[in-house]
């Protein structure tokens, strides 16, 4: 899953609102396109699963 927000606080609080419902492999760094505003995340997350299940 791509996120893409203002900020990478935004950003890596999706993130972790995610982790809290799914099982996910999170990242630990945004990316940012130079000349476009704000900053991407790419996360891959299994739906099919609860975390910590």
């Amino acid at each position: 899953m791509e996120v893409a927000a203002s900020d990478d606080e935004t950003a890596l609080a999706v993130q972790e609102m995610l982790a809290a419902r799914c099982a996910i492999a999170a990242a630990d760094r945004t990316t940012r396109e130079p000349g476009e505003p704000g900053v991407r995340l790419r996360c891959f997350l299994d739906l099919r699963h609860e975390s910590g299940s």
